[in-house]
């Protein structure tokens, strides 16, 4: 088999890239390398990889190739590659964010109509659902997302659904809740706040911290890309959160406070645009057409992505 896989160097990439290398994949790998973040850490996150008789990686933003020639013998298309982050995509940004998230979708989209592929795995997320009192998010929930970045992911699963529609692409779209865990990117609140613990700085959190999430460990949402990818289901959107906990901020950061054995010192802001109280999955679709269930519990999630920071930070 032959995968696609977009954003290969980021957080959820470079682990589902592993995966695959491991499921002996050929595994073309794509990452433009922005500097959203420090390279040095994508860096790493493929340097177990990097040199796989499988693996090629690409270079550049997929919206500077040629990719009906790159899709030639194809079989999955994992796009995992988008501009992250809700708080930075407001004004003169979300240029990036549409450029990024929206046109890169709807080309590579259009060189898969004319390729043969088995499936096109889109990565969305629940920003989609916005701020809504209606509880577990359903994907038949009405759709409201209250940030750019969020209307940039929901424009994807359309334009996924319409090629499947329309030409036949066999497509199919995940919605992540909160992933966390090893390789998770330093602008991502975990990653922020175990790094802050662990060099005794101030931990800023945005609200009065008793907003929830349903937190996803990056190895479920790999699996789920896996099942997706290898299911007979197409033109579907599906759910896929974590072990079915609701977790308040605030108690996140008191299991960090004891898995590090030090004290967070909190400060407490007012609340960011875009960001939503709370978050809940209900992955019924998910088990009943992928045979989707999370493997990885909260609190061992946590306390992997612990570790793997206090090899980066100590």
């Amino acid at each position: 088999m032959k995968s696609l896989v977009t954003g290969a160097a980021g957080f959820i990439g470079s682990t589902l890239t592993e995966k695959l290398l491991k499921k002996e994949h050929q595994v073309i790998g794509v990452d433009c390398f922005i500097d959203y973040y420090d390279s040095t850490l994508k860096e790493n996150n493929i340097s177990s990889f990097i040199d796989h008789k499988n693996f090629t990686l690409i270079e550049k933003n997929i919206n500077d190739l040629d990719l009906k020639e790159l899709l030639k013998d194809v079989d999955y298309i994992f796009h995992q590659a988008a501009q992250a982050g809700v708080r930075s995509s407001w004004g003169e940004d979300f240029e990036i964010y549409s450029h990024n998230n929206i046109m890169g979708t709807q080309r590579l989209l259009e060189a898969a109509k004319e390729s043969n592929i088995k499936k096109f795995v889109y990565a969305s997320s629940s920003s989609v659902y916005g701020d809504t009192d209606k509880l577990p998010m359903q994907e038949t929930n009405r759709l409201q997302p209250v940030s750019p970045y969020g209307v940039s992911k929901l424009a994807g699963e359309n334009l996924c659904y319409l090629y499947y529609k329309n030409f036949n692409v066999p497509t199919l779209s995940l919605r992540y809740f909160t992933v966390f865990g090893e390789r998770q990117r330093p602008d991502m609140a975990f990653h922020i706040f175990i790094k802050a613990i662990l060099q005794d700085k101030k931990l800023t959190i945005f609200g009065d911290g008793k907003q929830s999430r349903n937190f996803t460990h990056v190895d479920d949402i790999v699996k789920a890309n896996i099942l997706a990818a290898e299911s007979d289901v197409v033109g579907e959107i599906f759910n896929i959160g974590g072990d079915g906990k609701r977790v308040v901020l605030n108690d996140s950061i008191d299991l960090m406070e004891e898995l590090i054995g030090k004290k967070a010192n909190r400060e407490y802001q007012q609340v960011v645009k875009g960001d939503v109280k709370h978050t809940s999955a209900d992955t019924s679709k998910a088990k009943e057409m992928l045979d989707y269930e999370p493997d990885v519990e909260f609190e061992e999630g946590l306390a992997r992505e612990v570790e793997f920071l206090k090899d980066l930070y100590e």
